[in-house]
């Protein structure tokens, strides 16, 4: 009898490959070494944009926090300021330094030489089907758009950790930080026909919040990681108290990047063209989703024609399962 033994071959395992780009302060590396410390993929590139903090501290901090992962990922800084408008921090929220003041040592490797700019266009280009993750202002991904426009059909998926398309926003009634802090390239980006997958930051409250009993778990399991995790959000914990009176750690970056890794962490979801306002400054910033799907309308059709031009639906998250997202968290920090 024939044997076929010789004749199967053990296919090693593909890794995802990731490209995530930052405005890297104290939930963003939580997030990072969410990324990082998942086996099945390959985080590609790290881009920097201002944000959070100036691109320069958000570059030391990715590489400060791929150290903590033992990755040799590259780092590339981005965008100083936004397309239109000054950089506006969220020092308040996270500390001067972003990563709570604790006075971390500097990173051994500095950034790469390549603009975050280019090093988008070049890793799409050269890894079609990636998926890309942004956690800061997306400042970075339009201007590559606007340069290669060509590089939206190449991504497999584009989970954006911004807006508030429910509810209300986090920096002022009706927005969320990310996409406040520049509109402008949030628009480009809704109307680019990326397959966008929008996590508003509404998914990252209530049960979603790391209480005082999950913060525990977090430091029993004692590695460097799970320490650094809870520590370098501590002034970011204090100003979730002022906020909402709530205490605990909200975490609106590790929960995108958690949907990243497992999309079926979200329980309800759908699809609707959204835009962004660029010019109310009562309103700058806010997410408008069509979620009764009236952009169509009579009356709608004028101001919406350039996002129904394209005719490319954002998936929006809705709900998520969040003792899964938790367990994602553990995982990477134990």
């Amino acid at each position: 009898m024939p044997s076929f033994a010789g004749q199967f071959v053990i296919l090693r395992r593909v890794k995802r490959p990731f490209l995530i780009d930052t405005d890297t302060a104290s939930d963003d590396a939580v997030a990072l070494i969410m990324a990082l410390r998942t086996p099945q993929v390959e985080v590609l590139a790290i881009t920097t944009v201002a944000g959070n903090v100036d691109v320069h501290q958000a570059s030391r901090n990715a590489l400060y926090t791929a150290e903590l992962c033992d990755s040799k990922v590259p780092v590339f800084a981005g965008a100083e300021q936004p397309l239109k408008r000054p950089h506006i921090s969220a020092s308040w929220f996270h500390g001067r330094d972003g990563l709570g003041d604790h006075g971390y040592p500097p990173p051994r490797r500095a950034p790469e030489k390549q603009s975050a700019t280019a090093a988008i266009i070049d890793t799409i280009e050269s890894h079609p089907g990636l998926v890309m993750v942004t956690l800061g202002p997306l400042t970075n991904l339009a201007l590559a758009l606007q340069k290669k426009p060509g590089i939206a059909a190449k991504v497999s998926r584009c989970v954006i950790m911004g807006g508030a398309p429910c509810c209300e926003g986090n920096v002022t009634p009706a927005a969320e930080y990310n996409i406040w802090c520049d509109p402008e390239a949030a628009r480009i980006v809704m109307r680019s026909g990326l397959p966008i997958e929008l996590v508003g930051w509404h998914l990252c409250r209530s049960d979603a919040v790391l209480n005082p009993s999950d913060i525990q778990q977090v430091l029993s399991f004692g590695t460097s990681v799970a320490k650094f995790a809870i520590e370098c959000n501590s002034r970011a914990q204090q100003a979730f108290l002022e906020q909402s009176g709530e205490h605990g750690i909200s975490l609106p970056d590790p929960v995108a990047m958690a949907i990243a890794l497992d999309p079926s962490i979200v329980t309800s979801q759908s699809e609707h063209f959204v835009d962004v306002e660029t010019e109310s400054e009562l309103t700058r910033g806010m997410t408008v989703v069509d979620r009764l799907n009236v952009a169509h309308d009579e009356r709608n059709r004028d101001v919406w024609a350039s996002s129904l031009a394209g005719g490319h639906k954002a998936k929006v998250f809705w709900t998520i399962d969040n003792a899964r997202w938790k367990q994602a968290l553990y995982a990477a920090l134990s």
